[in-house]
């Protein structure tokens, strides 16, 4: 059974830097692309970030482009969002997600995490 547990959300001003983690279990990150997608309220979710299943390949949303950086540790079975220069618009709901490349619609996902939310302040 594949989980995704997302953690590091938290209360930031404009600004700063937060990175998130998701530790994955039940599947090999070797295999999948995984990726993060963020849900404002009263809005659909959107894609931020997406890693192919070797890691040669990364795709960003243009609103973090520059800003927002993935990464993953397959011995540790974690998928990282390093995110700096944080901005108001960045508050949300953040979902790590398993699925196939690429993954830029949560419609390609097969697997989401429960969320964590990441506010900032301006």
């Amino acid at each position: 059974q594949v989980q995704l547990v997302e953690s590091g959300g938290g209360l930031v001003q404009a600004g700063d830097s937060l990175r998130l983690s998701c530790a994955v279990s039940g599947l090999t990150l070797s295999r999948y692309a995984m990726g993060w997608f963020r849900q404002a309220p009263g809005k659909e979710r959107e894609f931020v970030v997406a890693i192919n299943w070797s890691g040669s390949r990364i795709d960003y949303a243009d609103s973090v482009k520059g800003r927002f950086a993935i990464s993953r540790d397959i011995a540790r079975k974690t998928v990282y969002l390093q995110m700096n220069s944080l901005k108001s618009e960045d508050t949300a709901v953040y979902y790590c997600a398993a699925g196939s490349w690429p993954l830029v619609s949560a419609s390609n996902g097969f697997a989401f995490g429960q969320g964590t939310q990441v506010t900032v302040s301006s």
